[in-house]
This record gives structure tokens, C-alpha cells and sequence, in this order.
């Protein structure tokens, strides 16, 4: 059978403009945004179980880190979706869909800003570590719409939390970062990183994470307001340093 659904973004968080889109209808279900799989409970455990796997296996497997992500997140992507929905920046957020890709930067504007400014110090963590906004999947398997933006929307800031934690994309950064996004999120896949990704860490680099960044990361998740309730694309002239102020997040050790 055949099933059209109208997408009520006008702007496309998607990529494809908002427009009504042709979806299948199988076996009963249907998908609810363009790339949506449709998995019962049972598909989703023996999804969630490979990836994790794989993930442990190979921590630079974003895509089974994505679909244990999303396949795990049944609990923590509702909360976050809620205070999104309580707070005056996120609202807009979720009724706005921006999305953050090379194709919605000005990257010669950013790359101008003063030194300093989240706009600069973003571009000059990507051009540092050779990353892309581009690089992160779309959901797949989030049965919801809007939380599949939500995870969407965790996703593009990742990034945006390097830059404000102050952390690179080496070993030893992500699992900070990982520590911090747990205590913010509590997204299962945030804790299994942050607690299986140390065990590829050297010695001297696991007391440093023990004695310093864990308890710094830790302190500033737990201190800090939401960061999905912030508008980045809208922030880019503000200093790191005002906006770390502002969310709470403690200067980095």
C-alpha cells in the first residue's frame, strides 16, 4: 500500500524542504520521516546488542555508535525532548528544526569572527581536527518524529561541545566528552562510551582521566543547564568563554 504524510516543518530539518513525501506502508507499518526504519522491540534489542558490540570493538564505528544510540534511547531522547519543550530557547528549537551542515554555515563568515567567538574557535575545530558537520547519520530507527530530530539534533552539537569543553577528537577527548554528555543526557550510548572507552587509554593518560577530567566533566554535566536548549546559529559572536559562563560548564583543568 501506498501512504502520504505531510511534514509540518516548512524548512525541512530533513534535507528535503519540507515537502510532502511519497512513504511506503509495510507489513502494517509505516515510516514516520524519510529514512525511517520501522523495528519491532525485539529487533531493536538484537540492534542495540550488535552495536554495542561493534561499537566496543571499534569506538570509531559511528554508525553502530549511531544505531545504538537511537535503539537505546527510548527513555533518556523523551526527557530531553521535555525540557526542550519547557525552555523558551529549545522550544524554538524544535518548532524552528535548524540543522548545522556546511550547507547552513557561512564558513567565510565564521572563519572572520574574532578570535575566541563559539563561530571561530567552531571552524577552528573542525579545519584542527579535519572533521565535518556532514558526518553525522540521520536517525533511522527512532520511532518519532520529533524525537528523531532530537537525536538529530545531538548529533550536529557534538561537535559544539568539543569546542566549548575545549577537548580534541583523539581518545582521551571523546571519552571526556562522553562523561559529560552521560551526565547531560543520559543516553545509555553516552555511558557505555563513557565507561568502556578508557580501557584503550595508556596508563599515564587514565590517571590523568581519573584525577582530573572525569571529576571536571562529571562537575560541569551535573552544573551546567541543557545544552540542547541552546540556539547555536545564533550564539556565534558570543566568546566561548560568556557562554560556558552562562551554561555553567567550568573552565576546562
Amino acid at each position: 500500500g501506498r501512504a502520504r504524510l505531510s511534514h509540518s516543518d516548512p524548512r525541512g530539518w530533513d534535507g528535503r524542504g519540507g515537502e510532502e513525501e511519497e512513504v511506503e506502508e509495510e507489513e502494517g507499518w509505516h515510516r514516520l520521516y524519510p529514512g525511517h526504519i520501522p523495528t519491532s522491540p525485539l529487533q531493536k534489542a538484537l540492534l542495540a546488542a550488535g552495536s554495542a558490540v561493534m561499537a566496543l570493538y571499534d569506538p570509531y564505528r559511528h554508525d553502530m555508535v549511531a544505531v545504538l544510540g537511537e535503539t537505546t534511547g527510548c527513555l533518556a531522547l523523551p526527557n530531553l525532548r521535555d525540557k526542550m519543550k519547557h525552555h523558551p530557547e529549545g522550544y524554538r528549537i524544535l518548532q524552528e528544526r535548524p540543522r548545522i551542515r556546511l550547507s547552513t554555515l557561512d564558513m567565510s563568515r565564521l572563519r572572520g569572527l574574532p578570535d575566541g567567538s563559539l563561530g571561530r574557535e567552531y571552524i577552528r575545530f573542525l579545519e584542527d581536527n579535519k572533521v565535518s558537520p556532514d558526518t553525522r547519520m540521520p536517525p533511522k530507527f527512532v520511532d518519532d518524529e520529533e524525537l528523531a530530530y532530537v537525536i538529530q539534533r545531538y548529533r550536529e552539537v557534538h561537535d559544539l561541545m568539543h569546542t566549548l569543553l575545549g577537548m580534541p577528537t583523539n581518545m582521551l577527548g571523546e571519552v571526556v566528552v562522553k562523561w559529560f554528555e552521560a551526565v547531560q543526557t543520559g543516553l545509555p550510548m553516552c555511558v557505555l562510551g563513557a565507561a568502556f572507552g578508557p580501557i584503550r587509554l595508556s596508563a599515564r593518560k587514565l590517571q590523568v582521566l581519573a584525577t582530573e577530567l572525569v571529576p571536571w566533566a562529571i562537575r560541569s554535566g551535573l552544573n551546567a543547564s541543557c545544552v540542547l536548549n541552546v540556539y547555536y546559529e545564533q550564539r556565534w559572536e558570543q566568546p566561548v568563554e560568556s557562554l560556558r559562563e552562562e551554561l555553567g560548564i567550568f573552565p576546562p583543568p
